[in-house]
């Protein structure tokens, strides 16, 4: 790959015996810094957009209604 025009001036600074920028940075700068969280049981109850349906049970619902006289 080629090399980005930063990396060619640290690498220049180096050969001339100057400091190298890189031993400057904060060590927190290679750490991960992201938060990730796992769901919680209030993301899993809101991936159902309406709640409390369930079409295969209103397919069965029948009723009969018998009037006598």
């Amino acid at each position: 790959m080629a090399k980005s025009n930063a990396n060619k001036k640290r690498r220049k600074l180096v050969r001339e015996g100057r400091l190298n920028p890189e031993i400057n940075r904060s060590p927190f700068s290679q750490l991960d810094l992201h938060t990730r969280k796992t769901k919680n049981k209030k993301d899993n109850m809101y991936k159902t957009k309406h709640k409390n349906r369930h079409p295969q049970q209103w397919e069965n619902d029948s009723f009969f209604i018998l009037k006598l006289r």
